[in-house]
């Protein structure tokens, strides 16, 4: 199992939604519902703590791998993620994706945060910022109405794969 100890949260989303806990466990762990909020991905996970997380392009392809680190239905769900799909993003050390969910009132809290092991540049965070706020206001809609929202997700910004590409060469996360 992975050491969570040596990830630090970089990016956090919080957002309510008018539903139930198990509603939003659902949400984020089945595949076919994960395929409507998440602009064809869908998340396939063993359900268990050490199990493996895989998140398949809409062509089927792996786009993401990793570990499912918690598996606590419907509270808290955290995998690793290695991006598989985007050239050269492989050999960055793996993230940490962690969905905290909580009643507030009637509604429920999802916080999702993205966690790193090393000192990752703005520039490549950029990319998560740019592309969870779409995801996690997708997950919302789609579970409040039936419907998805009529977004394009953008594709990573220019200065997040030039950041992804000088990382690759010269690998900070070896040098502590």
């Amino acid at each position: 199992m992975i050491d969570v100890s040596v990830f630090t949260p970089k990016t956090v989303y919080v957002t309510y939604i008018a539903a139930t806990p198990e509603q939003v466990w659902q949400a984020l762990t089945d595949p076919a519902f994960s395929k409507r909020y998440f602009f064809g991905f869908a998340v396939a996970v063993e359900p268990r703590e050490g199990g493996a997380f895989r998140l398949h392009d809409p062509d089927g392809r792996i786009h993401a791998s990793g570990e499912v680190v918690a598996w606590d239905p419907p509270r808290r769900f955290s995998s690793t993620w290695i991006v598989e799909g985007m050239g050269g993003f492989d050999a960055l050390p793996a993230c940490l994706v962690t969905y905290d969910i909580e009643w507030s009132g009637e509604s429920v809290k999802v916080t999702m945060t993205e966690s790193h092991s090393w000192n990752v540049p703005d520039a490549i965070l950029s990319g998560g910022r740019s592309g969870w706020p779409a995801v996690m206001c997708n997950l919302k809609t789609l579970l409040e109405t039936g419907k998805t929202l009529s977004i394009a997700p953008e594709g990573p910004p220019p200065e997040m794969v030039e950041a992804v590409k000088k990382a690759v060469i010269e690998k900070p996360w070896l040098k502590r």
